[in-house]
């Protein structure tokens, strides 16, 4: 059952709770991630993802509550807001009208490596949008699961979810590890590393993406940090007149040749 409320002020303890989340790009103090717009919703349904509630304009409610319908949300609590209230609590005037609490999923380690592990790593990818993008593409190519290291975007910023387009509810993602950590996993696991670098190292194509590797992206301004680049192959995508790319797309090129390899082996 649906039930619609209307909440007036921005002192509601809620409304508190999720304005502070979106400005320090993390969860709900009760564990939920903010999703806008329309397209998360319905990913976060399609997901199976438990949506608690939902904030809402008036002139948007209808529809929400029928997507909810068909999404088979149920115990969802439908909260009307003026405009100018949603847009001042979700920090943005691009919400579409819609702010969806979503119970995000809780993902071990072991889910990442499941059968032919294909893992990206996100070394100090701070910016959330990248970061997003790049899980995005993770699961566009058949990636096992998503590593952000500490000292990367949190998983759950707005900006994150918003840039992943609900990849983030269904691939397993892990954060908060230290590299050393990772490293150990990867050599008990007998998964191979690789790091993208920008000179030296392998040409891309030249690397066996087939077997279990995991695969790490460091960000524009330092790159791979020197933990993982010590212990990984370089891997470098051969460019012409620009030095490198940045980080979300030199990742969607290391994703797509690991997955282009992957469908050779199969052949």
């Amino acid at each position: 059952m649906i039930r619609t409320e209307t909440i007036t002020s921005i002192r509601n303890p809620l409304l508190r709770d999720i304005r502070r989340a979106v400005q320090k790009g993390g969860l709900t103090p009760d564990g939920f991630c903010v999703a806008g717009t329309f397209h998360l919703l319905e990913e976060a349904l399609r997901s199976r993802r438990p949506v608690p509630a939902v904030l809402v304009t008036r002139s948007a409610a209808g529809e929400v509550e029928a997507r909810l319908r068909r999404g088979g949300a149920a115990g969802t609590r439908l909260l009307l807001l003026e405009d100018d209230l949603l847009a001042e609590v979700s920090g943005t005037e691009t919400a579409q009208g819609v702010v969806a609490l979503v119970e995000p999923p809780a993902w071990k380690l072991e889910d990442l490596f499941r059968g032919c592990p294909l893992v990206l790593a996100l070394d100090g990818v701070q910016d959330p949008g990248n970061a997003g993008a790049l899980v995005r593409a993770a699961e566009a190519f058949g990636a096992t699961g998503v590593v952000f290291l500490k000292g990367s975007a949190h998983p759950f910023h707005v900006r994150t979810i918003r840039a992943s387009a609900g990849s983030l509810f269904r691939l397993p993602a892990v954060s908060g590890m230290e590299a050393g950590a990772l490293v150990v996993e990867c050599v008990r696991r007998r998964v191979a590393l690789f790091a993208a670098v920008a000179h030296g190292g392998r040409v891309l194509d030249e690397a066996g993406l087939a077997k279990p590797c995991l695969l790490a992206i460091g960000s524009e301004a330092q790159g791979v940090g020197a933990v993982l680049t010590d212990a990984a192959g370089g891997l470098r995508i051969p460019t012409h007149g620009v030095e490198s790319l940045n980080a979300a797309a030199a990742g969607a090129v290391l994703l797509y040749e690991a997955a282009r390899q992957r469908r050779g082996r199969v052949a």
